[in-house]
């Protein structure tokens, strides 16, 4: 998942490093609270870092972490004390630093004396503003902006660059203000206390907003998160680890919702993840929100909806944009060399449009109204006709960048070196994705079930026999008989890209397999090369690029293994998913319940533990949501309400313990699913008139198998 104007991978924020998000804003410091200069630290907000330095200082000493008491996402208490006062073998100042991040930060610094004498001291706050693009950090790449000014006033310092339209006010009562630099002069009472409340307000485009805690009984983020935790379903399990896994999807979503000031009545949409990518991203955002379905359908509705609107409908060779396509990212900032148009979409990606019009028949499969469905049907044929208009001209749909600016990769795996031969050789674009192809395929089954049930006899012909010609295209043209799996992808000369990659996993979840290789594939998916014990590598050891320690050669990632996961249990393959899905709920473990972006892919029988990848987002929005989409997995749950279906068979793991979902949102209303030790599910508050399947096949499955 990288950035468009960024093909290498991010500067590491170093293991001690606190996250705090909400929305587009997010903040990473020390674990006593302190931002530290020359890195990638910072409190950011509209791809914008507000402040580079943020240190607190007692009597010119800096804190002693004690403990960081985690809140919400975007809320955290950092612990400290100060160095002992002279005379005193230890301290007895207790500092809080009480830390709320959203549309830029307050922060409540608390001294606590618990000595019976009076303390006098100096408070200071070292405060400092390079006004950097995102970009420009994410790439160690900050440059020096020449007419940065910082003025000060009686309530605090302003640090502001004309060329950029941006800055931040930092604002405290009772404040001496001087250029980097807050100083307050206290006197905190025996068995007393002294509170300071300092607010970091971000300036964009010349214009000064209030963070958006500056009241915190009042604050917007704080009631859409009890209504966010109010609405959700709660999933009930007697597995404490598979519990805490749950809370923290929970929490993480919950955290990286995008909420339109333009549309107020719209759901949110769902950024991609931090701290690098707290932004609509195309095929993130749908696939996270596809995931997260158990939990919220507002969240593939509302990226949808917001996607649509920023659909693309011009040729623009610079962003890469196209009529229909759906875009890869949309960023917020000023135009840099980093990132040359600066707030502007940018369109290259090959899978996102095929992305869309399959999220949207799985959310009609969810009972999404048919009014919701109309609304977004013309997007959906826009991206159809983007597929056949400019993807190709045999039935596959290929990527080839359009800019130098651009991503080289296009799919998922988009680093420069992510896509490669057997042999290592690096394959060049135009290049036809496997997983694409599936995409492609079941976006046109989704778009022939729209046509059915409308009644549109000619749209569902013609979106079949499309359906039909790909498939048959697609396992005659990427299946390498002599190896027994399917090849990554083909190349420019159509040459098939042979190195054994987990992309023929996606394969297997679109059903674009032929059956009669299923078994084959899976075999080699559950190999020792594929299979690292923590999940499925993105690729085998048995590959000459094979390197578990990079990026997409070799690491294994989380929502990688979620599609794999599926894709097996959709052929039939109960054990193998079973065992992928319990790989990552321990590894899940290892990491405190939160999945990172991705880890590295060193076997399990060399090391015990999954080991991390340096630079992995966290919280990621669809590494959270992967063990919603495993539960649902391991329901078997497939819903079709418009043909008055459900089906589920749980196939839960031996030792998994009672399940339970409750408060589940279908056909307009909520639903409790109970699975007991012996396995078998209880429904209740169903809609009357849908049939419960307890079938191990689910509806698309068969459908599209046989299509």
């Amino acid at each position: 998942m990288n950035g468009w104007t960024f093909e290498g991978q991010p500067s590491a924020l170093g293991g001690a490093a606190v996250t705090l998000v909400e929305g587009s804003s997010f903040c990473v410091s020390d674990r006593n609270g302190d931002i530290v200069p020359g890195g990638a630290q910072g409190v950011y907000h509209a791809d914008t870092r507000l402040l580079c330095r943020w240190e607190l200082r007692v009597d010119e000493a800096p804190i002693e972490p004690l403990q960081v008491l985690p809140a919400e996402p975007y809320h955290a208490v950092f612990l400290g004390r100060t160095r002992p006062r002279p005379g005193r073998a230890e301290s007895s100042l207790l500092v809080l630093r009480d830390r709320y991040v959203g549309g830029g930060l307050r922060e409540d610094i608390t001294l606590r004396n618990l000595s019976d004498e009076a303390a006098g001291c100096v408070v200071e706050l070292h405060v400092a503003s390079d006004v950097a693009d995102l970009f420009e950090v994410k790439t160690d790449r900050v440059h020096h902006v020449p007419d940065i000014d910082v003025t000060t006033s009686p309530d605090g310092v302003r640090i502001y660059s004309l060329s950029r339209g941006r800055g931040v006010a930092v604002l405290s009562a009772g404040v001496l203000a001087v250029p980097g630099l807050l100083t307050f002069r206290v006197v905190v009472p025996a068995r007393g206390e002294w509170l300071a409340a300092v607010h970091v307000n971000p300036i964009i485009e010349e214009e000064e907003s209030q963070a958006w805690f500056a009241a915190l009984e009042r604050a917007e983020p704080a009631v859409r998160r009890a209504d966010w935790e109010r609405q959700v379903p709660e999933v009930v399990t007697s597995d404490a680890f598979l519990a805490q896994a749950v809370r923290a999807a929970r929490e993480d979503l919950g955290s990286l919702r995008l909420f339109e000031a333009e549309y107020p009545e719209d759901p949110p949409s769902i950024a991609a993840g931090a701290p690098w990518f707290m932004t609509l991203f195309g095929r993130d955002s749908l696939l996270a929100s596809w995931f997260a379905l158990t939990l919220d359908r507002s969240l593939a509705l509302g990226t949808l909806r917001r996607l649509a609107r920023l659909q693309g409908t011009r040729v623009n060779p610079l962003t890469e944009e196209e009529p229909g396509k759906i875009l890869h990212e949309l960023r917020f900032g000023v135009a840099t060399p980093t990132s040359p148009l600066g707030g502007n979409a940018y369109y290259g990606s090959v899978d996102a449009t095929p992305l869309f019009v399959m999220l949207l028949g799985e959310l009609r499969r969810w009972g999404l109204h048919r009014q919701e469905v109309e609304e977004l049907l013309p997007p959906a044929d826009a991206a159809l006709a983007w597929i056949e208009n400019y993807g190709g001209t045999d039935e596959f749909l290929w990527y080839c960048r359009k800019t130098d600016q651009g991503l080289i990769h296009q799919g998922w795996k988009d680093s420069f070196d992510g896509v490669n031969f057997a042999d290592g050789t690096l394959a060049r674009p135009p290049i036809a994705l496997a997983e694409v192809q599936g995409y492609v395929y079941s976006a046109y089954i989704a778009r022939g079930h729209f046509a059915h049930e409308a009644g549109d006899t000619e749209t569902e012909r013609r979106c079949k026999e499309r359906a039909q010609r790909i498939r048959a295209a697609f396992n005659e043209r990427f299946w390498l008989p002599d190896r027994g799996y399917y090849a990554i992808g083909l190349d420019r000369s159509g040459v098939p890209i042979d190195s054994l990659a987990s992309n023929m996993g996606h394969c297997l979840w679109t059903g674009i397999v032929a059956p009669e290789r299923a078994r084959i594939v899976a075999g080699h998916l559950m190999s020792d090369a594929m299979f690292s014990g923590f999940g499925v590598r993105t690729l085998s050891t048995d590959m000459a690029a094979y390197n578990p320690m990079s990026y997409h050669n070799g690491s294994v990632w989380p929502h990688d293994n979620a599609i794999v996961a599926g894709g097996l249990m959709r052929y039939g393959f109960v054990a193998e998913s079973q065992r992928v899905i319990t790989a990552v709920l321990d590894a899940a473990k290892a990491f405190g319940g939160r999945l990172p972006e991705l880890y590295c892919g060193f076997d399990r029988r060399d090391f015990p533990v999954p080991v991390p990848y340096p630079t992995s987002c966290s919280p990621q929005a669809w590494a959270a949501a992967t063990p919603i989409h495993m539960l649902r997995t391991l329901l078997r749950f497939d819903p079709w309400v418009p043909y008055r279906k459900l089906w589920i068979d749980p196939a839960l793991p031996e030792g998994f313990g009672a399940l339970g979902v409750i408060g589940l949102r279908i056909a307009g209303t909520r639903v409790d699913i109970e699975v007991g030790e012996e396995g078998v599910a209880r429904i209740t508050g169903l809609p009357e008139g849908i049939e419960i399947m307890r079938e191990a096949r689910s509806p698309i499955s068969a459908m599209v198998v046989n299509a």
